[in-house]
């Protein structure tokens, strides 16, 4: 499926049908102090934040999905960007190949739905391989860094893939640059138990919250 610049979100639903909320829904409770520095800084530059945060998140998502179609062995869609917006993006599908020459990984899910019936929510992974002989979990990201609170990302996406028979011995983020001098960037993570333990807490906080 080609990328839309009409924000759909995935509906995630358990078993017996009831809809649960997403991964990043529930980190959305967490302030973001980097985000509120990025839009102040753009402020004083005299530039929209809105207008930056929108095409910036175009050229990340085609990026991603270029990325993606690649690791699917499938053929891109992308009719509707702008051939400056394409070019972009085509710099981060450039930039995770550089990577993959390193890290000659075996997929095993590309984009793959899961959802938690144990906690209650969903998300959908990157991609999950192989790389010599270990499971790892991967989680693409187009920005300008990598934050804390991907780690609880990745310690959520940790336990759906438990629940549906996948054991990871290694997560990582890696962190693709857009620009012409940014290459990629990697971050492991550890054993993830106390992320998870933080993501638990948030999502008690925005199942109270919702129910306000």
């Amino acid at each position: 499926m080609m990328p839309s610049k009409t924000k759909i979100h995935t509906i995630y639903k358990t078993k017996e049908g009831k809809r649960v909320p997403s991964v990043t829904t529930i980190l959305g409770i967490l302030n973001k102090p980097a985000l509120l520095h990025w839009a102040w800084q753009l402020g004083v530059d005299g530039l929209d934040y809105r207008e930056v945060r929108d095409q910036a998140a175009d050229i990340g998502t085609l990026g991603h999905y270029l990325i993606m179609c690649h690791l699917k062995g499938q053929k891109p869609d992308t009719a509707g960007y702008s051939p400056q917006d394409l070019d972009k993006a085509e710099t981060c599908l450039i930039k995770y190949w550089d990577w993959e020459k390193e890290n000659p990984i075996e997929p095993i899910l590309v984009e793959q739905i899961l959802v938690s019936e144990q906690y209650g929510y969903g998300g959908t992974i990157d991609c999950l391989a192989k790389l010599n002989g270990n499971l790892m979990l991967i989680d693409h990201k187009t920005g300008r860094a990598i934050y804390d609170e991907m780690f609880l990302q990745l310690a959520a996406y940790k336990q759906l893939l438990a629940e549906h028979g996948y054991f990871i011995t290694s997560a990582r983020i890696l962190r693709i640059g857009r620009d012409e001098n940014e290459g990629f960037e990697v971050r492991e993570a550890g054993d993830l138990n106390k992320h998870f333990a933080i993501f638990c807490h948030c999502l008690e906080i925005y199942k109270l919250q919702s129910e306000l």
